[in-house]
């Protein structure tokens, strides 16, 4: 297995314009770095930079082989899933709560000083 090292994930600069402009991350901060590491195949490196990262990839994944599902025997399977507000609600108070949770680990671990260096106000 080709395994590319990705150090520079860990110390670069983020592209996130929230995070340039505060310092702290936004609810999508990590997601790009989970993502590569779970291509990597380290599980445990994808869930620490974004909880959500592995399951946005098996959603992605899902949804393509639904819709081509649809598409292939003209039938609708999940709209009324897809298009649920209950299920809408639901995901976005979990994303709420861990972006909060995450918000408080993040003020413990940096002081006011790393947070402003992780911002363009350096």
């Amino acid at each position: 297995m080709l395994h590319n090292d990705h150090n520079h994930l860990e110390t670069d600069q983020s592209l996130c314009p929230f995070k340039m402009l505060t310092g702290f991350p936004c609810p999508g901060c990590g997601i790009t770095k989970s993502l590569v590491y779970l291509y990597e195949g380290d599980l445990a490196k994808s869930f620490y930079y974004h909880l959500f990262g592995p399951f946005v990839f098996l959603f992605c994944f899902a949804v393509i082989g639904i819709l081509s599902a649809e598409i292939i025997t003209k039938k609708e399977y999940f709209n009324s899933i897809f298009y649920s507000k209950k299920l809408a609600y639901t995901l976005g108070f979990v994303l709420i709560m861990y972006h909060l949770a995450r918000l408080i680990y993040f003020i413990k671990e940096n002081s006011m000083e790393d947070i402003l260096r992780q911002s363009i106000w350096k």
